[in-house]
């Protein structure tokens, strides 16, 4: 373009001379129009140039604060999921205990309940010891009526009967109306029952046996040949009680676990 400028110039110069000399003004205000022109074109390609530097530093000064802002999002977003990984660990953690708690009071509930049980069950088949005429009569019919049952379960014409030590008189006193009220049920006649006077079934739970073998009270009766045993003992009978029971306490304890995880639940969304 310049080279343009000077033939330009050039070619009025030698059309000047053509005509005549020019004088020096005319020369110097070429010249001044010559600079003023090279200026012009040279301030408007820096003020392009300027331009251009400024949009593309805004572009590339776009393009990192969008690439720190998706960072600073993606490491927010790491640390929400870390917190919320550690709540739920933590409501798991709170939860299980809370179930384990449950569950524990449930147990010793039931426990409690059973000690308790055999107690009073222990109580029954004492009070005979203790020569209280009408707890006597009542545990002699309950031995009476444990008799009956087992035969009525075992329906042999001969078994072995086996009861603790203590009750050994009690029972040889009730044996003869067990006999008959069976005969009488099952329209046969009476069974034979041998009272097993050199294997007793163990003692009553006391201080020196605590944690050994011990029987509340009952009878067990077997056939003679000791294939079939009804164990119809006073611990028996409240062990298949509780056994009968325990849906029911399961089902309590599974009830107050879910409203422990509603309460849980309710308790995290606040």
């Amino acid at each position: 373009m310049w080279r343009s400028i000077f033939s330009a110039l050039v070619s009025r110069r030698s059309e000047a001379n053509q005509r005549g000399k020019m004088n020096d003004a005319e020369v110097s205000k070429q010249i001044e129009q010559m600079v003023r022109f090279i200026r012009q074109e040279a301030e408007e390609k820096a003020n392009e140039i300027s331009i251009s530097a400024e949009e593309e530093f805004n572009i590339e000064k776009l393009q990192l604060v969008e690439a720190e802002k998706k960072k600073i999002r993606q490491e927010y977003e790491r640390k929400e999921k870390q917190v919320e990984i550690r709540k739920k660990i933590e409501y798991s953690m709170q939860l299980n205990a809370s179930r384990i708690k449950v569950l524990q009071s449930q147990d010793d509930l039931v426990s409690s309940m059973k000690e308790a049980a055999a107690k009073e069950l222990l109580g029954v088949s004492h009070h005979h010891i203790s020569n209280v005429i009408h707890h006597d009569h009542s545990y002699k019919h309950l031995l009476k009526d444990l008799i009956v049952q087992s035969l009525l379960r075992l329906k042999e014409p001969a078994v072995l009967l086996r009861c603790r030590k203590e009750d050994h008189h009690l029972v040889e006193s009730v044996l003869e109306s067990a006999k008959e009220e069976y005969a009488s049920k099952e329209s046969v006649h009476p069974p034979n029952i041998v009272v097993d006077a050199n294997v007793y079934l163990p003692p009553a739970p006391s201080h020196h046996n605590a944690h050994g073998l011990h029987c509340s009270g009952g009878v067990a009766l077997a056939s003679i040949d000791g294939k079939i045993v009804c164990e119809n003992t006073l611990d028996a009978r409240l062990e298949v009680a509780f056994r009968k029971k325990l849906p029911e306490v399961i089902l309590t304890s599974i009830t107050s676990v879910n409203d422990i995880e509603t309460r849980f639940k309710i308790f995290s969304m606040m």
